[in-house]
């Protein structure tokens, strides 16, 4: 099954989950910027994802945005200005 590119984006209102959430991140995608990921992922780790993001988060007060980008691999969706982190490569990442 193709791999999908997504970008996930977080406002968390207390630090304990936002810790929570960005360490959650941290093994689904490349952090970009402090509160956003690009994540090439299945269907099935998008889903996942989703899932361990819900029971971290606070739906009353947290936000967490997820789009999807299209095919794994593809930064042609991505305008940086200035400096900006790597984007992944359209490799596998064993986590």
């Amino acid at each position: 099954m193709p791999r999908r590119r997504y970008l996930v984006a977080y406002d968390i209102r207390e630090d304990r989950r936002l810790r929570s959430i960005a360490f959650c991140m941290e093994g689904y995608g490349t952090r970009i910027q402090y509160s956003v990921f690009v994540c090439d992922l299945s269907e099935q780790e998008a889903v996942q994802m989703r899932s361990d993001l819900e029971i971290r988060m606070k739906p009353s007060e947290d936000s967490v945005m997820v789009i999807d980008l299209g095919r794994a691999g593809d930064s042609t969706r991505f305008l940086f200005l200035g400096h900006h982190e790597r984007l992944p490569s359209s490799d596998a990442v064993i986590v």
